[in-house]
């Protein structure tokens, strides 16, 4: 009899485990990018730190940063659609513009579905944001601070050169920086490359400027650390920044946003809807929190000393062990 009664008890004890198991809400992450992207990574570290034991979490790449043809990406949104149709999930997290152009805006426009977006750059005014049931964190990029950093070590600032990879995104960011830096009488000036040797020649033509911006590399497909580090090294003699970390290896300051930022973020209001709370409740938001990054080899190589409140905020990395 005792027996029984242990086999009894431990019955429902397990009975309870496979409840609560059961019980966790269905989670779906959809990511405009891939696996290995260093800025998909962050976010995805974030959105699963964040609902780990608290969520059914499953995860869906668009890869669109390799793959840029409108009709991959199409193709990808509709089978993100078809695994939200099949799975029905009780919240999903999109990260990065091509999920909301090509996904929400188009599939699930004040449907009864919550959505929370991270990632979106500079407005979300393109998709119309905010629906019934989307809300979610805008992303922006320091470059009132960029400025701010080269006028304190660049003696004259009147013409600057953005280099970046051809893609949806880095024209975006362009226009912002655009409109911002020539209210203030700055020239800038944006070149788009495909491959690392269109990247190259870029790069030696703007040494003819006062100020260089280097944006993402994740769309040249033929990019090769090793190469980059050296032409920086060798052709570089004008003030380099960036705003993305994995970057640094190839410029001599940074400010970067940080990625687990908006992943974090994303997956706390996805909780909060989760328990009760309406989305349409929780206003759309912007990132904060900014890292001050040097690369002292190639201050050096170039000749140039950051002024004291620059070099005290930054932090200093064996970069070429960090890169992408």
């Amino acid at each position: 009899m005792k027996l029984n009664r242990i086999h009894a008890i431990f019955f429902l004890l397990l009975l309870g485990q496979l409840s609560t198991a059961v019980a966790l809400p269905r989670c779906l992450h959809v990511m405009s990018y891939h696996q290995g992207y260093a800025w998909n990574d962050g976010i995805e570290e974030g959105v699963e730190k964040t609902l780990a034991g608290k969520c059914e979490l499953s995860e869906f790449y668009m890869d669109s940063k390799r793959n840029t043809s409108p009709a991959f990406i199409r193709n990808k949104a509709l089978e993100a659609k078809q695994k939200i149709e099949q799975l029905k999930p009780d919240i999903v997290i999109v990260s990065d513009d091509n999920a909301s152009r090509y996904l929400v805006q188009p599939y699930f426009k004040d449907a009864k579905l919550p959505i929370v977006f991270n990632g979106v750059n500079w407005t979300a005014e393109t998709y119309g944001f905010p629906y019934k049931n989307v809300t979610g964190m805008v992303e922006v990029a320091p470059i009132e601070e960029m400025l701010d950093i080269a006028r304190r070590n660049t003696t004259l600032i009147k013409k600057i050169v953005f280099i970046s990879d051809d893609v949806v995104t880095e024209h975006k960011d362009f226009r912002h920086y655009k409109r911002s830096y020539e209210k203030q009488g700055v020239s800038i000036s944006g070149v788009f490359v495909k491959t690392i040797a269109e990247w190259e020649k870029a790069f030696i033509d703007a040494q003819s400027s006062d100020f260089i911006i280097l944006g993402n590399n994740a769309g040249i497909n033929d990019w090769d650390k090793a190469r980059a580090a050296r032409h920086v090294a060798n052709m570089g003699k004008r003030l380099t920044m960036t705003t993305y970390s994995w970057m640094m290896p190839y410029v001599m300051l940074g400010v970067s946003k940080r990625a687990q930022e908006q992943g974090e973020w994303a997956a706390e209001v996805a909780l909060a809807v989760l328990s009760g709370t309406n989305i349409a409740d929780v206003p759309i938001t912007v990132n904060r929190h900014w890292t001050y990054y040097q690369n002292k080899p190639l201050l050096k190589k170039a000749g140039i000393t950051i002024d004291k409140i620059s070099r005290h905020k930054a932090v200093s990395k064996d970069w070429l062990n960090v890169t992408n």
